[in-house]
């Protein structure tokens, strides 16, 4: 008989589970503590939008050899027990007095010996979902057990994609690929930006998205100014160039990527910004391969761009994607992550057309042994033009 689980079966986060083990093993980490959604979600298949309330902390817990243990609210035990988790230990939270800290200390004091280390992720790209006050409390509980960095733990394991984990990715890059092909059905001239946002994640709904947990974006004269700016009221107008980025969600995993069209004829600039993306984009793809560090990837770009006439755009180049919308590595000249194959990552390199102007192009990518495999639809090489 198949055991319980979620999302995936349940020999899937068994392998998560082992894998871990091996690089606590390495690391000299006794037990492993997990707190984050993405983090408690990989090894579980614990999928809520419960989240999103910071009342109650949540606490997986994976010994150097031996199950996992969750030490969780009451509130998630019907949830938690349908996953492939049995020792599931709960308390009634919130709790102003303690809440959960003597469980989880419990919990850890038979899992680790006296002098024993419990890994946390503490690095880029973490943090800490428990009140401070409670984790120095449980540290002084814990004593003379030390608190030890497991972030490189967390993420050699994490940021190799399991084929299950890819399929999941290309799923929903599928989903918004469909949508971008489809951006002609409500974005146009004289229609108000906002309302182009919320037909966007509309249709990624309707298409199959579960939720759609970040749109960014952006539209002016000829380029926009950022990529980060909520939408306003502003009709769009002949010349304007409309970006859409999306980071829709199903069965827990994202696609992040963006696209460009241009409102009535576009400007030439823009079009050639455009243009230079797109080709740099294509360097990136032929050209990359494992072994190679995150800098290579932007230099790549860079340089891609560079040569065709662009100037590339501050700040990173691209990153890893899966389980959050955005992951490590970073594609930035300082970045030396190796690039493995089975790395889920984005392509995304920026053009300034001219001051406050820029361009941004997007694809998502999984590396292979072979080079890049494509889970996005590749975007068209010429700007597409929407009616004015």
């Amino acid at each position: 008989m198949a055991e319980t689980s979620l999302i995936f079966p349940a020999q899937e986060y068994r392998r998560r589970i082992g894998a871990l083990q091996a690089e606590m093993e390495q690391g000299g980490h006794d037990a492993l503590i997990l707190t984050s959604p993405a983090d408690v979600f990989y090894v579980t298949g614990f999928l809520t939008r419960f989240w999103e309330s910071p009342a109650r902390p949540w606490f997986l817990l994976i010994p150097r050899a031996g199950d996992p243990v969750a030490v969780i609210p009451a509130i998630g035990a019907d949830l938690m027990g349908r996953t492939w988790i049995t020792d599931i230990r709960t308390w009634d939270a919130p709790d102003p007095v303690d809440d959960g800290v003597s469980l989880l200390a419990e919990s850890l004091a038979t899992m680790v010996p006296a002098n024993g280390a419990i890994g946390l992720p503490m690095g880029l790209e973490t943090h800490l979902r428990m009140p401070l006050g409670d984790y120095l409390r449980l540290a002084d509980r814990l004593a003379p057990r030390r608190m030890t960095n497991a972030t490189a733990v967390v993420q050699r394991v994490r940021e190799i994609k399991s084929e299950a984990e890819i399929d999941k990715i290309r799923a929903i890059c599928s989903i918004a690929s469909d949508t971008f092909d489809n951006v002609h059905d409500f974005a146009r001239g004289g229609e108000p930006l906002d309302r182009v946002f919320r037909a966007f994640q509309a249709m990624l709904l309707d298409h199959g998205a579960d939720w759609v947990s970040y749109v960014a974006g952006g539209a002016g004269p000829g380029g926009y100014g950022d990529v980060i700016s909520p939408a306003d009221a502003r009709p769009l107008a002949s010349g304007d160039i409309l970006m859409l980025d999306t980071g829709a969600v199903k069965d827990g995993y994202f696609c992040d990527f963006d696209r460009n069209y241009a409102i009535g004829p576009a400007p030439d600039d823009a079009r050639r910004a455009h243009a230079a993306l797109h080709a740099a984009t294509e360097d990136a793809l032929a050209q990359l391969r494992p072994g190679m560090l995150a800098r290579d990837a932007h230099r790549i770009l860079t340089e891609g761009l560079r040569k065709r006439g662009a100037q590339p755009g501050g700040g990173r180049l691209g990153h890893g994607l899966g389980l959050t919308l955005t992951e490590w590595p970073s594609f930035t000249p300082k970045d030396t992550t190796e690039l493995r194959a089975g790395m889920v990552l984005t392509l995304e390199p920026g053009a300034e057309i001219a001051p406050g102007r820029i361009l941004v192009h997007e694809e998502n990518i999984v590396l292979r042994d072979s080079g890049p495999e494509l889970l996005s639809r590749r975007a068209p090489a010429d700007l597409p033009e929407l009616p004015a």
